[in-house]
């Protein structure tokens, strides 16, 4: 059973037998079916059906040469109309099943995001055509919450954040020309870390963890597109779960400078959202890359 059915709104489904009888529907039923054909005569297939707006599962597999389907795996997927990056992307098959990941080095986060990628098929025809790497790609990232918070936003006037804006800038020059082999850079960007750790260890006596940290962004446990996140609330909307009537919570988090779209169901969520409030929880990281053939 995957772990962030429930946040699309399938928090009830524990029986693999109904799960079973879920997944055969979406195959015999799908809106969104795609395919394509490899070199080993065999032809991945996706089958994508919507339970709400932008919310929906993805059946993968494969037909053999007498046209005979063979499950491989799902996953429960947030669709996000944003343009979160416009950084280089490298994308990985996984080595137990036809599912892919994404690598991003985008400087706004300061660390390598690895996300699970949704546009499977698209870019597994590109892949076979021979038209990667496609130029001037972005990417849209999504995120599926089992459990969060909603934290009350940290007091910042305008100097304030102008001010935060100039650093993060700072530190992202630092860091391309770091990549580069800039020495100088390096060591700048060593000092600041020094300098930042001594004012948090200080502070953090006296004060509430979260009265220090505004924004964060970390991997969290063993599997690599899992993180734990902090961020604030920019827009949200509550949507419906067609099937369970269970209701979504979606959220637009703004997370170091980033943009990601987030659901959760509004049994796991603690709190009341509302914009310029934060939210708090740990994230399974979904990506949809777009350019030239790669669109769904």
């Amino acid at each position: 059973m995957h772990r962030f059915l429930r946040a699309i709104g399938f928090s009830n489904l524990t029986e693999r037998k109904e799960l079973k009888e879920l997944l055969q529907n979406i195959v015999r039923k799908a809106r969104d079916r795609q395919y394509v054909s490899r070199e080993d005569r065999t032809t991945l297939g996706e089958f994508s059906e919507i339970f709400g707006d932008d919310i929906g599962i993805t059946v993968c597999g494969e037909f053999d040469d007498e046209n005979e389907f063979f499950f491989d795996h799902y996953f429960p997927y947030l669709r996000s109309h944003l343009i979160s990056s416009t950084e280089d992307i490298t994308v990985e098959k996984q080595a137990g099943n036809e599912a892919y990941l994404g690598v991003c080095d985008d400087m706004k986060m300061g660390i390598t995001l690895i996300f699970y990628l949704q546009n499977i098929v698209p870019y597994v025809k590109a892949q076979g055509e021979g038209r990667l790497p496609i130029r001037g790609t972005t990417l849209s990232l999504s995120a599926l919450s089992d459990g969060g918070t909603i934290l009350m936003p940290l007091s910042k006037d305008e100097r304030e954040k102008d001010s935060i804006k100039k650093k993060s800038k700072d530190r992202r020059t630092l860091l391309k020309e770091a990549r580069a082999g800039n020495e100088e850079a390096i060591e700048t960007l060593t000092l600041g870390d020094m300098d930042l750790y001594s004012q948090v260890s200080r502070k953090i006596q006296k004060s509430d963890l979260y009265t220090v940290v505004d924004t964060s962004f970390m991997p969290y446990g063993v599997e690599c597109d899992q993180y734990s996140l902090i961020g604030e609330i920019q827009a949200l909307r509550k949507v419906e779960n067609i099937m369970t009537g269970e209701g979504i919570y979606i959220l637009t988090l703004l997370c170091n400078e980033m943009e990601i779209d987030l659901c959760i169901n509004e049994k796991d969520l603690y709190g009341e959202p509302e914009v310029g409030r934060r939210f708090k929880g740990n994230i399974w990281l979904q990506g949809c890359i777009h350019g030239e053939g790669l669109d769904q």
